[in-house]
């Protein structure tokens, strides 16, 4: 199995967002930055994650993503495989092709049933579980004050308006007509 940037980052990000949805929605750029993923990538993902219900997003000010099911019932199976993320150990990617000739390969069964473990453990891992361990090991999750926007007390000043030309056209213009 070649588990890829792609469903590492998603399972990583998915925790993040499980740890800190209790203060509201959370932004891609907040788990971006803790855990140094690359905004546009997330971006992506979050979009594949979006399409397989397991995130919700929320628009505007104060918006942002949280769970679309409660972490208990969202599997790393689920997480691994809504990013495209293949689980499959073997050469032919289960197609029983393995020799490109239509026959299978010495050892397709063995993969094929490493698959179906590796499978089925993913999919016995909650991401509950994983926040679990991570609060165990004593991550500390941040409580976000609710962002209140400031009225200015500045008054607002006008600007000057001045009567001159404003090209060397019209400044031309203006000299001929002297």
């Amino acid at each position: 199995m070649r588990l890829t940037t792609k469903g590492r980052f998603a399972v990583t990000a998915m925790i993040d967002l499980a740890l800190r949805q209790s203060n509201g929605p959370v932004t891609l750029a907040a788990i971006s930055q803790r855990q140094q993923i690359s905004l546009s990538y997330l971006e992506q993902l979050f979009g594949k994650l979006r399409r397989h219900e397991l995130v919700e997003s929320t628009r505007g000010p104060g918006g942002g993503y949280t769970l679309g099911r409660k972490a208990a019932e969202i599997t790393v199976a689920d997480i691994i495989v809504s990013v495209d993320e293949p689980i499959d150990a073997t050469q032919c990617g289960g197609k029983e092709n393995c020799l490109g000739d239509g026959s299978r390969c010495m050892t397709h069964e063995l993969w094929a049933q490493l698959n179906a473990k590796m499978v089925d453990f993913l999919d016995s891992v909650s991401l509950q579980s994983l926040v679990n361990e991570q609060i165990a090991k004593g991550v500390v999750v941040e409580s976000v004050p609710m962002i209140k926007r400031a009225i200015s007390s500045a008054p607002v000043v006008k600007p000057i308006r001045v009567n001159a030309p404003n090209s060397v056209f019209a400044l031309g213009g203006v000299a001929l007509s002297k």
